[in-house]
């Protein structure tokens, strides 16, 4: 018959079993993100810093007449916009989806905010120039908007979303695995109290309105 203290003992196991399981698989899941977004938060913090020499590339173009047609006649319809799509690709390979697309009768203008600089499509209904301007401030400032989710698409999103998840799977399995060894490291609740108490300590006496 098992006696009070064998079974604390098995629930003990059975949960710091568990527990350094999903720690791991959560740590090596977050490892290159949390790596990336450590180096991107110093980045961040010295963006003022880190000087940035925005490379300008403008590119021009004839729009065929039947787009031009499409869309100077009437409000454009799916037909058009595939078609210009279409014609974006074979150009530049520019695969946009024509969000937030201006236009009138004379003109399109197409904003094309991208992680790490910017851009731009303008075209003239009238003479068919298209104009076609890309702004790379470089790799550093790609990487922060990487962290900061900045003009990087849905898909980016969702995995910000699931690393968020990982890491408080990580966070929160590592308290847990902290309180079952606690008592075996009594240096273990001051270092974890040090991790709260410095940061409010720095917001209420250096952080100022």
């Amino acid at each position: 018959m098992s006696t009070p203290t064998s079974s604390l003992a098995s629930a003990r196991s059975f949960w710091l079993r568990h527990l350094h399981r999903w720690h791991w698989i959560s740590s090596a899941l977050c490892l290159i993100g949390m790596v990336l977004f450590a180096v991107t938060g110093i980045t961040l913090n010295h963006a003022g810093q880190i000087e940035a020499q925005p490379q300008v590339t403008l590119r021009t173009a004839l729009l065929p007449e039947p787009l031009r047609a499409q869309w100077a006649d009437a409000e454009p319809d799916a037909a058009a916009r595939a078609g210009l799509q279409q014609w974006l690709r074979d150009q530049w390979q520019l695969r946009s989806t024509l969000d937030g697309l201006e236009w009138d009768n004379d003109e399109l203008y197409l904003p094309l905010p991208r992680p790490g600089g910017d851009g731009w499509l303008s075209a003239d209904l009238t003479s068919g120039e298209v104009e076609y301007e890309v702004t790379d401030r470089g790799w550093i400032s790609w990487l922060n908007d990487l962290h900061k989710g900045r003009n990087t698409g849905l898909a980016w999103s969702w995995f910000l979303d699931l690393f968020a998840v990982a890491c408080l799977v990580f966070s929160l399995t590592g308290l847990l695995l902290l309180y079952l060894h606690g008592r075996q490291r009594p240096g273990t609740w001051p270092v974890v109290g040090l991790g709260l108490v410095i940061p409010l300590v720095l917001i209420v006496l250096f952080m100022h309105a």
